[in-house]
Order: structure tokens, then sequence, then C-alpha cells
């Protein structure tokens, strides 16, 4: 026992010599009672569930303007504002879309919308029609040569309309998995290899349809093209929907292999790609709604002559559900944990690099950002078209429903893992005596789910702390805890501030921790870099 004690505190000596002493002094200006004023403003019912685009999500924006500036952060948006405007326009699937399929030989046959194809709304072309046209099976709908997997190898697939099952590409790591396993990959994919359309599979025969009553939301460029989307890519591949089992089958009706052969050989991690011999023809339009809404950006200027050109970000939505169905008499989805409890963090984070009378040498950017809830659009508008020149950002330390039930006593680093940023957590970890801990549920895909991938997409570095397992009991079951929680909680009305379980002290030292993370970013030497080999570094490093 004593040489555990003396390896922690150990540790603890070495991890607080590589931090800066105004830093670690910072430390205790954490407040827990801030964070319950942040979360009793933000999840209080007059902002209506803060969905972008209403009055609710405007009173979000307006605190924490009001409380960067209080803090002594500049503005960084745009034209000298706290603001980026990102236009959200909701898409919507208008009645009367039809399908037809023609076989090789005989009548063609009606393909009935709803039971056998549904489609996705397109928010860049109102009207979407494909006549007669080929039909491919293309596997997963896997590009990936240096992986020695291509779905699309010797496949003609140009003004075709081509299928794909959902069902998961296990050959894969959990990295790899997760990136090919998106829409937006499989939807690009197919566009950039000249489909006219794609056709999702149902994974399994049970599995219902996908529709879209509430519609599918994408960001507009200032120009009006859509810049960000997470079921639409630019190009050719229009068209894009959902086939039942059956539909499939009826598809595969004459083709050189049946549905339990190819996807025999595509478990067994072997493509299995081949034309189908009927023809498609559909037919469906899309209405849409558009709504400007709002980025927070704000930024704190580095010491360094050079080096404050680059930035830190810290992040967290702003954004939840609004107004839904009752549960038990509520139907404002709050959102206190979901994602008030981040945002309060960022605000207090921002204050504690604002108390510093000497500043790290890079800047630090705060981004509080909107349309996370409707498919990460704020974030990935925000590092698409950030409002300080481009390459300008170094890291992402975002903030995500920290989860804060009970003492925090161990994080999981989500993303960390994938670049140099797994130092600075270990050093910060090391100092608070907080321990460490893998992702309990890689299958969950977490890593891709929250507004760091964003910036990952664009070569950024990223990382975003979850709750660890660790308990003060010893039982080491937090997880337990947390599922139960999250079953009746987690995107329900129930996520209030008034009687919710909140602990604040966990709130300050995961303050802490983070401040302490981008802190040795904003003041290490050299950027943040990806590790070699990585996936993701591969994939979309500078």
């Amino acid at each position: 026992m004593r040489c555990l004690f003396f390896l922690l505190v150990s540790s603890q000596l070495v991890a607080a010599q590589s931090i800066a002493p105004a830093a670690l002094a910072a430390l205790p200006l954490a407040r827990p009672a801030a964070l319950e004023a942040h979360v009793r403003y933000l999840a209080d019912d007059r902002l209506r569930g803060r969905l972008p685009g209403t009055p609710g999500y405007q009173l979000a924006v307006d605190y924490v303007v009001s409380q960067l500036k209080k803090n002594g952060v500049a503005p960084a948006g745009e034209r000298g504002t706290y603001t980026q405007a990102v236009r959200l326009r909701r898409a919507f699937i208008e009645p009367g879309a039809v399908a037809s399929y023609q076989p090789a030989a005989g009548a063609a046959q009606s393909l009935v919308v709803g039971p056998a194809i549904t489609f996705y709304p397109n928010p860049g072309q109102a009207e979407v029609a494909v006549a007669d046209a080929p039909l491919v099976f293309a596997g997963y709908g896997i590009s990936a040569p240096e992986l020695h997997y291509d779905d699309y190898a010797g496949l003609d697939v140009r003004g075709k309309v081509v299928v794909v099952t959902r069902q998961r590409a296990r050959q894969f790591a959990d990295n790899e998995r997760q990136y090919f396993a998106d829409l937006r990959t499989v939807l690009e994919t197919a566009a950039r290899h000249g489909a006219a359309g794609v056709l999702l599979a149902a994974a399994h025969a049970e599995a219902k349809l996908p529709e879209f009553p509430k519609g599918l939301v994408s960001a507009l460029s200032p120009d009006g093209q859509v810049a960000v989307s997470r079921s639409y890519a630019a190009g050719p591949a229009q068209l894009v929907g959902s086939l039942s089992a059956v539909a499939v089958q009826q598809l595969f009706t004459g083709a050189a292999r049946d549905t339990g052969q190819v996807m025999s050989t595509l478990r067994a991690g072997q493509p299995a790609s081949l034309p189908l011999p009927g023809r498609l023809s559909a037919r469906y339009a899309s209405r849409y709604h558009d709504v400007d809404s709002y980025n927070v950006v704000g930024k704190i200027m580095g010491s360094d002559p050079k080096l404050k050109s680059e930035y830190v970000v810290h992040s967290a939505h702003l954004d939840h559900l609004g107004v839904g169905p009752a549960i038990n008499g509520d139907s404002i989805y709050n959102g206190a944990h979901d994602n008030a409890t981040g945002v309060a963090s960022v605000l207090e984070i921002s204050r504690l690099y604002a108390s510093l009378k000497t500043k790290p040498k890079r800047s630090l950017l705060f981004v509080l950002m909107t349309g996370e809830e409707m498919g990460l659009l704020g974030s990935a508008y925000f590092a698409k078209f950030p409002t300080v020149p481009p390459g300008a950002l170094v890291a992402d330390i975002n903030t995500d429903m920290p989860t804060l039930i009970a003492p925090l006593l161990s994080m999981v680093p989500l993303g960390a893992d994938h670049s140099s940023l797994m130092q600075e957590v270990k050093t910060a970890a090391d100092y608070l005596n907080i321990s460490l801990e893998p992702d309990p549920e890689p299958a969950q895909n977490r890593f891709i789910r929250s507004d760091q991938y964003s910036f990952v997409m664009q070569g950024v570095p990223a990382l975003h702390l979850k709750y660890g397992n660790k308990t003060a009991d010893g039982r080491n079951n937090l997880s337990e805890t947390v599922q139960q929680w999250r079953a009746i909680t987690y995107h329900q009305p129930q996520d209030n501030f008034a009687g919710g379980t909140l602990d604040w002290e966990a709130g300050a030292q995961y303050v802490r921790l983070n401040f302490l993370i981008g802190y040795q970013v904003a003041q290490g030497v050299g950027r943040p870099t990806w590790n070699k080999g990585d996936f993701f570094g591969v994939r979309f490093g500078r």
C-alpha cells in the first residue's frame, strides 16, 4: 500500500513539474456554484429545449455571449461579433413519391413507398427522378484499396443506382468500421464513383425502414448551397433511399448470385459486388423550411508573437431537442446534462484562462455550437468555415454530456489515442489523480457521434472526455449506474435541472481536467500531431 501511495505521489510530482505553476494556481478558481447557475439557466423551461432557430435557442445564445463578455473573452465570430450565422435547412419528403422495378423479363413491378422503399429528403435538389436506371450491388459501399478492400473494384456504377447493405463490415477494426459505416462516407464514396443514387438495404429482415416525419437537417453555405449534411453528398448521387429485405430479394431475382451467397462472401471479408438484372424508376420531391441559427465564438489571445496565430478550441454544443411528445406530463426536452453541463464547463474553462496574468503561447477559442442534435451541423460548419484563418486550428477539446452524476475518479479520453494529445491528457489526469480507461463500448461509435469528429474530418486532432467506471466504494461499476440513468433520462424531458442528478464538484473537477489539457497544448512548442499510421490521421491529416 505504501508503494502504491509513493507511485501516485511520484506521478503527481512529475505531472506538476511539466505544467506551468500559473496554470496549477488557477485550478482552485473552478466554481461548482457557477456551473450550477449556468445549467439552471440553460435548462430552464423558458428556453423551451434550446431548439435551433427558436426564441429559446436565441436566449441561450444571448446568455453565453453575456457570460463570455463577463469572463473577459473577446469576440471571435463574424464581423467583430460573438456569433457565426449557420443557415439550417430542414427537408421533408412531399406526398406522392413513387418507385417501380423493371425486371429483366416481364412487366414492371411497383415498389410500394413505405413498406418496400422509403426516400431521404434531398436538401440540394427539390425534384429527384431516375428513369429506367441500371442497378448494381456494391456490398458495404466501401472503397479502401489502402486496406486491401474495395467494393467498387471492377464495378462500373456511373449513372446507375447502387444497392449497399447496412450490415456491419466486421473485418475492419473499430476506427475503420466507424468511418466506413457513416452514411455520409457511403454516399460520398458512391458519388465519387459516379452513381446516380444509393439504396440502403435493411440489415435485418425485421428492420423497419426509416421515415422522416420531422425531416432531415443540413447546413447551407452563404451562397445557398448545401455545405454540411449527414444524409446528402454533392454530385451525381441524388437519389437516396432504403429498401426492405423483401424488396432486396426482388431486385436480386435473376442475378448471378443470390443474397445468401453475396452476404456469406461479405462476411468472409471478401467483396461480392455484381450487376443486378433489373432497372429502377423513382420520383419524389422535397420541401424545405430554412431557419437561421448561430454558433457562438470567443477568443483569448496567446502571449507568443508567432504562436498566438494558432488556436486551441474548447467546444460544446448549445442546442437540444426543443419541445416534443410528453412523457409523464412533461414535453420540454431541457437537456440539463445534454448539453447544458458541457456549455457550463466551457464557460468556466474560459474564466480560468482569463484569470491568468500571462496567457499561454497559443490563443484559445471557445465555441458553443448549434445543430449537434441534428447531425453535428454547427461544428461541421465551423470546422469547415472557421472564423479564424484556415489551418490555424491545432486541436479541439470537446465537451458533450460529461454525465456528472458521481465523483469524477476516472475518464475515457475518446480520440486522444489517435494523436499526441494523449500525452497532455495523461499529464493532466495524473496531476488530478484521475484514472484513464479505454472506451468500454467501441461498437457504439461514440468517437464519430460528437462534435469533435467534425474537427477530425478537417484534419484537426481532437478528443472528447467521457465518464469512466471508477467509483469511491471500489466497486467500479459506474457504467451500470449511468446506463440505468440514461434509460430514463437521455433525450427525455426528464433531463431536467430540477430533480436531476448533478454532482457539481465532479463538474468542477471536469473543468480543471479540460483546462489543464488545453493549457498544455496551448503552451507546447509544437502542434499536436497524428500518430504515425493512424487511420484518421492518414484519411484527414494535413
